[in-house]
């Protein structure tokens, strides 16, 4: 798979989620209240995606090879991308 695949696949994916689960940033925001209170301190929703990303890069780490961690942190990246926009 190349690169232009890869990000294809990914917006594929974002896609299918966005239908399953609602938007990324609330996805993301709900995720951000609940890791909050387990942690005891707050956690924005940029933080859980470069922490999302960071789980699959260590899992990258083990396994370079591993297409859906490398399709996933692309994801990611693409919905950080979007929250930080929506921060503008």
């Amino acid at each position: 798979m190349n690169a232009d695949m890869l990000l294809k696949h990914a917006a594929g994916v974002i896609a299918n989620r966005r239908d399953i689960y609602g938007e990324p940033s609330d996805a993301m925001n709900a995720v951000a209240k609940r890791w909050s209170l387990t942690l005891g301190v707050r956690v924005s929703a940029a933080q859980v995606v470069l922490c999302l990303i960071d789980l699959k890069l260590a899992r990258l780490a083990h396994s370079r090879r591993h297409l859906d961690s490398w399709v996933d942190a692309a994801a990611y990246a693409a919905i950080g991308a979007e929250l930080a926009a929506e921060e503008a």
